[in-house]
């Protein structure tokens, strides 16, 4: 357990930093996924086909490319972007973005697009006669789907992303191949200081499913909240 301490001689407070950083970037992608699936999952409902394409292309395209693709898609591919831009303004020097930022928005729209199934698929599965006996009761659209509709959507859709939600937090090992120090880079590290990669990856496998267990209490208990009366 040396190896677990904390100070110099220990790789404990590397990890513990390590693992607030996973779960930073994990809560960050959630937020911005959410974002994304607030303005897509209209879109897959919508009764205009060209709206409706696109939420579809999003959903699509992301959830069959390689989340690891993405990923470097945007380390990389983003980079590239923002130096062409700067070079139009006569900026030539190499720009790099912080690895936080890419790896949350990355995995952000990753999850974001699952989400966006999840939220779709719950409004479907609302009973069709709550939106009509709100139209006849005259409630305006944004009114009658915050106080009527999303109550129950939210009862249908905690389940699915609680398995979104470890989705994201699996994906963010992946953003360690862009330097960022979260668990899976910080056992990389270690392992190949001490030349004990058994030990800690295996420690890393126990931190998440720590951080999993823990999260999972969370969301059964905002299960149980808005499943009352069910």
């Amino acid at each position: 357990m040396d190896l677990l301490s904390f100070g110099k001689t220990g790789w404990g407070d590397e990890l513990f930093y390590a693992t607030l950083m996973t779960i930073a970037v994990s809560i960050t992608a959630m937020l911005i996924g959410f974002l994304f699936s607030i303005i897509f999952t209209p879109l897959k409902l919508s009764n205009n086909k060209f709206l409706n394409f696109i939420g579809n292309s999003y959903t699509t395209v992301i959830r069959g490319v390689p989340e690891l693709l993405v990923i470097y898609l945007f380390f990389f591919g983003g980079s590239g972007a923002i130096m062409y831009v700067a070079s139009i303004f006569g900026y030539f020097e190499y720009i790099e973005i912080n690895a936080f930022i890419t790896g949350s928005v990355a995995i952000g729209i990753i999850s974001g697009a699952y989400s966006t199934e999840v939220f779709r698929g719950a409004i479907k599965s609302v009973d069709e006669g709550q939106f009509e006996a709100c139209k006849v009761l005259g409630f305006k659209k944004h009114i009658y789907f915050l106080k009527v509709i999303m109550p129950q959507m939210l009862r249908l859709a905690i389940p699915n992303l609680s398995n979104v939600w470890q989705i994201t937090l699996k994906d963010t090992s992946l953003i360690s191949v862009t330097g960022l120090v979260e668990i899976m880079r910080q056992s990389y590290i270690a392992a190949g200081s001490t030349r004990d990669p058994l030990f800690f990856y295996s420690f890393a496998a126990v931190l998440y499913l720590m951080i999993t267990f823990l999260s999972m209490k969370l969301i059964n208990r905002l299960e149980v909240k808005y499943s009352r009366g069910f």
